[in-house]
């Protein structure tokens, strides 16, 4: 995707630093980043607009700014683009054309481009698959919210410490996947057999020559350790977990490492 041509330069010499959304100086109009945004950090050479008042029979009356317009209130009626003060007269009729919102529309029509930039690629990210770990990770924090809706888990662990996946189980199952959650502190192991409790499935990973239960990965179809942590596999640099992702149980023999085709159990598009 060719880079975004969106943003404008610092006017602060020598900092020219590009900001995506840069700020507009109220008194001189300039253009700076986050840095230079205020008045000390630019030396801006603009006083700001000082708000006159009059006092009329012992009480405070704001004139209007507006050229010709003779309109005064009791309370300040500011404008929050040039911080002058206007009546309400002026306001109603639309005699106000502030300098200063003139100034805001380059930035908001970045903002618009950004934000259409954004929603452009994601819809085209949908026709490419979601097989690397970035998209992975985006599919996942849209399915944790979906997640935490109807996961079904031991209530008494702490928010902060649940992980969710939809666990896609064993071929001969009822149903084919069912929202779980679990402690991140658990073992695969401790996980393997809460999830075969949730899914009233069989267990015989005690019997040495039955078929056990097995965690695998979503893409690799690779088995987990038993003794491994919920954490780790989170935290594993090439292949993690994600929290709101997709995670298959089934059974294999004992000297299986893996699954040999994980569409089988979750449809990849």
């Amino acid at each position: 995707m060719a880079e975004l041509d969106i943003g404008q330069h610092c006017q602060v010499d020598p900092c020219s630093r590009k900001d995506f959304l840069p700020f507009v100086c109220d008194c001189c109009s300039g253009v700076f980043c986050l840095e230079h945004r205020s008045r000390e950090a630019h030396s801006c050479s603009v006083e700001p607009v000082k708000r006159e008042t009059r006092t009329e029979g012992g009480s405070t009356s704001y004139p209007c700014s507006f050229q010709d317009c003779k309109g005064k209130e009791l309370l300040p009626v500011i404008c929050p683009q040039c911080e002058k003060h206007f009546c309400f007269t002026s306001r109603s009729s639309k005699k106000i054309n502030s300098e200063k919102l003139e100034v805001q529309k380059p930035r908001m029509a970045a903002t618009k481009e950004l934000v259409q930039k954004i929603v452009e690629s994601k819809d085209g990210s949908k026709s490419k698959g979601r097989r690397g770990a970035k998209n992975s990770a985006t599919a996942a924090k849209v399915a944790l919210m979906k997640l935490k809706l109807h996961a079904a888990g031991d209530k008494g662990i702490p928010q902060t410490e649940r992980t969710y996946f939809q666990v896609y189980l064993p071929k001969e199952s009822k149903d084919s996947s069912l929202p779980m959650f679990f402690c991140s502190k658990w073992s695969v192991g401790k996980v393997v057999d809460y999830a075969a409790s949730l899914a009233s499935l069989k267990n015989n990973n005690n019997i040495l020559t039955a078929k056990k239960l097995r965690l695998c990965h979503p893409q690799t179809g690779e088995s987990f350790r038993m003794d491994d942590t919920l954490l780790s596999l989170l935290a594993h640099p090439e292949t993690p977990l994600y929290n709101g992702g997709n995670v298959i149980l089934e059974y294999l023999d004992n000297e299986c490492t893996g699954l040999e085709d994980v569409s089988d159990y979750i449809k990849q598009t």
